[in-house]
């Protein structure tokens, strides 16, 4: 894939700097490590809010900002276009716990060339760090091109990746119960529940969950 118009031209040989957006710190010195041991890959600075990565980015002009989704002040993929606005040039690559097409989508259409599963080993992360740097985009496996098709309005149809709990999870919501009536109903964690309605939100594309019942609604999932 062709570089892209922002990015930064670098002389041959030259360490690509980064600065590291993580709250969590054995998360941050395993990635800071794997970086760092690298010939061409340099850490320059981490992070661990949005208001710190905004400052921090404008200080340190690094050619790419390895940045968590999930933030103590913020979602980062919100935070992408203040972070390209205050330091012009810098490439930003998301990092998640569980992606989606959907959240693919979210982060290019924010300006972000990439999403990379915190799941995927480090060798992918260094890979995908390269290639937004040489101006091009970096999806775990499967997530481009369902980005892709998202973007290009050629989705598939609405909650047909739901799972079985997840589905559960969506009628619950639609009878209006709240994360402890649904942990409560279906037996599970509260943290279990949290996470299966972030599934949910994620899978239709809503940001809340009074937004996600009014999708499946209209999509005819829920009655």
């Amino acid at each position: 894939m062709p570089a892209t118009p922002d990015a930064v031209p670098r002389d041959a040989g030259e360490r690509i700097t980064i600065l590291l957006v993580e709250d969590h710190d054995m998360v941050a010195e395993a990635i800071r490590l794997a970086l760092d041991r690298t010939d061409d890959l340099d850490v320059v600075g981490r992070s661990l809010s949005v208001k710190e990565a905004l400052d921090d980015a404008a200080r340190l002009r690094p050619a790419v900002v390895v940045l968590d989704r999930r933030l103590p002040d913020g979602d980062g993929i919100e935070a992408i276009a203040a972070l390209k606005a205050a330091a012009p040039g810098t490439r930003v690559l998301v990092l998640t716990g569980e992606g989606t097409p959907s959240v693919a989508a979210d982060v290019a259409a924010a300006g972000g060339s990439g999403l990379i599963l915190k799941v995927d080993n480090l060798g992918e992360l260094k890979d995908g760090v390269r290639l937004v740097a040489a101006g091009e985009v970096a999806f775990s496996k499967g997530l481009l091109s369902g980005a892709l098709d998202r973007l290009a309005g050629r989705t598939v149809g609405v909650g047909t990746t739901l799972t079985p709990r997840e589905r559960e999870t969506l009628c619950l919501l639609g009878d209006g119960l709240g994360t402890t009536e649904i942990s409560q109903r279906l037996g599970i964690a509260p943290n279990t529940a949290r996470n299966h309605i972030q599934r949910v939100l994620e899978k239709l594309g809503a940001r809340s969950q009074l937004e996600a019942v009014a999708v499946a609604r209209r999509a005819g999932i829920l009655r």
